[in-house]
């Protein structure tokens, strides 16, 4: 479970980590201090989620020491714009109970506001407050926005990304100016029931999720599945022992229908 990728800044970050969405504060403190137990690395939480207050416990209780845990949070709507973002910073930052978060994103790109916002990360990271700063759910044209704005590089984009909605323009965008893509929902919020994943699966001897996620970090794609389940927590740190062909990649990439089980960043109203 020890592999990394290198972002644009030289910081190192697992390819593999836990999401806890839609995971209550109490919950949050469990699950993480299981997930560290098993061998995770990376924390992926956000102010909207409620549960920042959990993580940093959970972390604190896991006798790891903290700069071998990769912690991301994100920056939520309502608190976008240059003030009220570093204001929301520093409450996660009190919540999670750390001095330094290893990398914060915008979580979704607000109109008229995101510009104002990526300043306020820039402002963040040149102070050394976070090692790393990106976006969430930002499709090529936001990205060429923050770029008019700033030389700095977002070093990670986190999106929706499974094989019903592969992105391909945007991971080659991404690839090209040196973003790093993490998948959100990579396993399709459980609609992994398709013949060819369950086919591959059973060739390997895995489940159709491990397929699912070893297709990500084969696309280098991190990945950070949501789970309270700690079998389930065990099964989704076991793919690194395997490899798809490149046949199978390729039969895995062309499931794409272009399909979101979350919002569409051109068209969301919260």
């Amino acid at each position: 479970m020890s592999q990394n990728v290198t972002l644009n800044n030289g910081v190192s970050m697992p390819m593999l980590g836990l999401g806890v969405w839609k995971v209550s504060d109490e919950e949050a403190e469990r699950v993480v201090l299981d997930a560290i137990s098993k061998g995770y690395r990376a924390i992926d939480t956000a102010a909207a989620y409620g549960n920042e207050e959990g993580v940093g416990r959970g972390i604190a209780k896991s006798g790891v020491n903290r700069e071998d845990i990769f912690v991301t949070t994100k920056i939520w709507n309502s608190n976008q714009g240059y003030e009220q973002a570093l204001a929301a910073f520093d409450e996660s930052r009190r919540k999670l109970n750390m001095d330094v978060v290893d990398l914060v994103l915008i979580h979704w790109p607000v109109k008229g506001k995101y510009q104002d916002t990526w300043k306020a990360l820039e402002e963040i990271y040149s102070k050394g407050y976070a090692r790393a700063v990106g976006v969430s759910n930002f499709q090529t044209h936001h990205l060429d926005d923050i770029a008019a704005v700033s030389s700095l590089i977002p070093a990670v984009n986190q999106v929706e990304y499974h094989p019903l909605l592969t992105q391909e323009p945007l991971r080659a965008y991404c690839e090209e100016k040196g973003i790093r893509m993490t998948a959100w929902s990579p396993l399709m919020q459980g609609n992994l029931d398709l013949p060819l994943l369950q086919e591959i699966a059973a060739k390997h001897g895995k489940t159709p999720a491990q397929v699912v996620l070893r297709w990500d970090i084969q696309n280098g794609v991190i990945t950070i599945p949501k789970t309270t389940t700690s079998s389930r927590l065990v099964e989704n740190s076991q793919i690194f022992d395997f490899e798809l062909s490149a046949e199978e990649m390729q039969q895995i990439s062309a499931l794409n229908r272009n399909q979101r089980f979350g919002a569409d960043p051109d068209n969301f109203n919260f």
